[in-house]
């Protein structure tokens, strides 16, 4: 970036418009004062190809990437770090020299929010079950085994997907999903990563007997905020995390790539995102 010269970045798809992505790096890019922009920018699946290289003649220092351009902009990028193999997708792209750079936050998010809203909690004390088998799993199995989770016990409607995830990562156990209640006991953390208790979607059934009172749930949906499962959790004792913070901490290695600033996340942005 040369002196003079505004810092553009970006959050890429179709539809675009809901994204959460421009209100969050906006914030950021006022209150540390920086010379710099972040914009929506729809793009048709067709015009992908040439609307990333117009991204790159245009000086963009990156982008985010969201449906339908993730599996995409994987394959394009001149380079994938360590985060975006492991995991198997691209959110984030920075341009360095002319050369699409991907990597994956979503194993930063989870982590930081885990560890900013329950502090105390040690990965390392016990199992941790994890619903679904989708993108999101994958960074959450990940961020987990990173972390030092001894076991991840992983229970997703279609056995066969689980299946490869445990192919993918050590330490990992699939359970049947009509039995997804007994995996509970000894758990140390319960994370709902598929879109079940989600606005519109349908309700996510569990029977919590064998979860311990001692373990944290976390669910990475944010629309609703509170999902019934953290609500029940929460009535039965356990502690929980929303998924509101994963969103947010997600956003902050990408605005520290593209603009120089790793920045913070405080009640006023997350009250502005929840508006």
């Amino acid at each position: 970036m040369t002196q003079n010269t505004k810092a553009k970045a970006a959050v890429i798809g179709q539809p675009v418009g809901h994204s959460k992505s421009p209100l969050i790096h906006n914030y950021w890019i006022e209150k540390h004062g920086i010379d710099a922009s972040y914009e929506a920018i729809d793009i048709a699946p067709e015009n992908l190809e040439k609307e990333l290289i117009r991204l790159v003649d245009e000086g963009y220092a990156g982008f985010n990437v969201t449906r339908p351009h993730k599996e995409k902009v994987f394959a394009v990028c001149d380079s994938l770090d360590e985060l975006a193999q492991a995991v198997g997708a691209v959110n984030t792209v920075t341009i360095k020299n002319g050369k699409m750079n991907g990597t994956n936050t979503d194993v930063f998010g989870f982590t930081e929010n885990i560890k900013a809203t329950r502090p105390a909690f040690d990965f390392k004390a016990g199992p941790a079950v994890v619903l679904g088998a989708g993108g999101a799993a994958r960074a959450v199995i990940y961020a987990l085994l990173k972390e030092g989770v001894p076991e991840v016990r992983v229970v997703n409607r279609t056995k066969n997907k689980a299946q490869t995830l445990a192919r993918d990562f050590k330490r990992l156990r699939v359970h049947d999903w009509e039995k997804r209640s007994e995996v509970f006991a000894e758990s140390n953390l319960l994370v709902n990563t598929t879109s079940m208790g989600q606005s519109g979607q349908p309700k996510l059934e569990l029977d919590l007997t064998a979860l311990p009172k001692n373990a944290v749930v976390n669910d990475i949906v944010y629309a609703p905020l509170m999902t019934d499962l953290l609500r029940d959790c929460e009535d039965r004792g356990n502690q929980i995390v929303t998924g509101i913070g994963m969103l947010l901490h997600q956003a902050r290695p990408a605005f520290e790539a593209w603009f120089g600033v790793l920045p913070d996340v405080d009640a006023e942005l997350e009250k502005r995102v929840l508006a």
